[in-house]
């Protein structure tokens, strides 16, 4: 039997946001984790249109296709396509999850929810020749997991081959967040075993890892067990977590002992009436400085993350943000507009107040207003995200960043980091183009080493 997997690109992936670089970073490990479960006598192809162009002639026995949000209307094409052909197809995913009535119309199966128990359920039901339509995931344990299918990755398209999951989902039930949907039914935060996990990364070359994890901190006595056990393994690694685990200095002097080299924050707003209003009770607007101290006295590079356009937010939010951002010296932010993804519960109620004013999916991207806000006009929430990524990657906005730190080891790093990430795109593209981009992974370890 032969199985194709397909990641769709992202809309903004191919639109006038779209940045080489961004979009080929980290393989499709989802998929192939799932690829991993086919019996060794059957054939698995893998393909990622963000890095490659599809190859849509092909007659595979199944077509497995993973859709978010912004590739909905892109997977949905592709499935027509493959079905029309009297290919089998697959969908599942986050937006499969969220709206299964919508995606089942293209699709001769869906499952819903995290594909380790529905996908082996489907394949066994396909080979008696008896598929279901829809598969929902009840059981939550990563202990059968297989270890995903590398070999199907072409490593040289991507900067960060070295990507890992060893968690599933986040113990927090932000309203913006996906996850409660996603997990409904079963539990929503699940590790997998440390030897697992260790067996997986020793298998892994070079230095650098990236843990994709949502929330690689959030069980405190699986990450110090984690940790630890890295320690003696000589990797530097980059994961995310959140200010209150980042608090823990026990947690965060074990991760920076074991390799810990930048860390994701997801920061979101600077107002504490915003974090209560969308349940971020997690975050504390008094610890911010704390972490941020704490880290960059570690050596540790900060990449954070703002969401635009909540309730408390004015016309003033973009400029005090990026101006707190940059007196900070954070090394990287990303922006976002304020969008009610569906399932979430920030969707519900922006639904019932009738605030959401279109339901094309293409620009659920965090990049246009597709909420009413209640601060400011939509223009000016669109205006005001584009003005605070130009403002912060300035380059005398990096250079007042640089400014921050207190060595010339340091400052440098931070320059070469946030330049080479957002500057350097026609480099990018050169590299990319002649797929020698895996060949600046030694640059990146070496950024992030801090010893």
């Amino acid at each position: 039997m032969v199985v194709k997997f397909i990641l769709p690109a992202l809309t903004e992936a191919k639109g006038i946001y779209w940045r080489s670089i961004k979009y080929s970073l980290f393989p499709p490990l989802g998929l192939a984790t799932l690829a991993g479960q086919l019996s060794d006598a059957d054939e698995a192809i893998l393909e990622d249109e963000h890095v490659q162009e599809l190859n849509l002639d092909d007659h595979p026995d199944i077509v497995a296709i993973q859709v978010y949000i912004t590739s909905a209307y892109r997977a949905y094409a592709i499935a027509d396509h493959y079905r029309r052909n009297g290919v089998y197809v697959v969908l599942g995913g986050l937006h499969v999850t969220s709206m299964p009535g919508e995606a089942e119309m293209h699709a001769d199966t869906i499952c819903i929810g995290p594909g380790e128990d529905t996908w082996p359920h489907f394949l066994g039901d396909f080979r008696k020749g008896k598929p279901r339509n829809r598969y929902f995931s009840h059981i939550r344990s990563l202990d059968a997991l297989p270890l995903p299918r590398r070999d199907l990755i072409r490593k040289d398209l991507y900067l960060v081959p070295n990507s890992i999951v060893v968690s599933r989902g986040c113990p927090h039930h932000c309203d913006f967040c996906y996850k409660d949907d996603f997990f409904k039914g079963g539990k929503s935060f699940y590790v997998q075993h440390i030897d697992r996990i260790l067996a997986e990364i020793e298998s892994l070359p070079g230095r650098h890892l990236y843990f994709l994890d949502d929330h690689l901190f959030g069980n405190r006595r699986f990450a110090m067990e984690l940790f630890t056990a890295l320690r003696g393994m000589h990797r530097v690694w980059q994961a995310a977590g959140t200010v209150s685990s980042l608090l823990d200095a026990k947690l965060t002097e074990t991760a920076v002992a074991s390799g810990l080299g930048s860390i994701f924050i997801g920061f979101e707003t600077l107002k504490p009436e915003n974090l209560s209003l969308h349940r971020k009770v997690h975050n504390n607007r008094t610890d911010y400085d704390l972490v941020i101290r704490a880290l960059h006295g570690y050596g540790v590079m900060v990449n954070s993350s703002f969401v635009f356009g909540m309730d408390a937010d004015g016309p003033d939010v973009f400029q005090k943000t990026v101006d707190w951002a940059l007196s900070r010296g954070l090394e990287t932010a990303t922006f976002h507009i304020l969008t009610p993804y569906p399932g979430t519960r920030l969707y519900e109620h922006m639904m019932a107040e009738g605030r959401i004013v279109t339901q094309n999916w293409d620009l659920y991207d965090t990049r246009h207003a597709v909420i009413v806000p209640r601060g400011m006009s939509a223009d000016q929430l669109e205006e005001g995200y584009q003005t605070a990524y130009r403002d912060f990657y300035k380059f005398s906005s990096i250079l007042q960043s640089v400014a921050t730190k207190e060595s010339l080891p340091f400052a440098l790093r931070h320059f070469l980091y946030t330049t080479g990430w957002k500057k350097l795109e026609p480099f990018w593209e050169f590299i990319i183009r002649k797929q020698h981009v895996y060949n600046m992974v030694p640059l990146l370890e070496r950024l992030l080493s801090h010893r």
